[in-house]
């Protein structure tokens, strides 16, 4: 399995693969793919300051329905406990989205340098 970052889910649900990079679309193929619960909190974010048209439940529901997109079942704890182990980024979401990767013992998918950078599970 391989979790999502929020960019990686609204790129998949607008239909933009070529944003994504070749090792990108071949990992998508052979993995099984998740996301965070804070992804969905992330994407309503966006959507509240207007960066973002659609739905936060649409957008989920799309890679749910069309490449069997499953959510993490990490405890809210595990996810916090692993967020509090680096302090490389200050954004909320990113810590959180790479800690509940960590908590289910997973890759990431994402093109976030700093991620990539500090995240050795990461993918792109």
């Amino acid at each position: 399995m391989i979790h999502l970052d929020t960019h990686v889910v609204i790129w998949l649900a607008e239909r933009r693969e070529r944003a994504l990079s070749v090792t990108a679309r071949r990992t998508l193929d052979r993995e099984p793919i998740g996301i965070s619960a804070m992804v969905l909190l992330e994407l309503e974010t966006l959507r509240e300051a207007g960066k973002l048209k659609n739905e936060p439940d649409r957008i989920v529901g799309i890679l749910e329905r069309n490449m069997d997109l499953s959510r993490s079942a990490a405890s809210l704890g595990a996810v916090a406990d692993a967020a509090r182990t680096f302090a490389w980024t200050r954004d909320p979401f990113d810590r959180l989205i790479v800690a509940n990767a960590m908590a289910d013992g997973v890759k990431l998918l994402t093109a976030d340098e700093t991620i990539l950078r500090h995240f050795e599970d990461a993918v792109w």
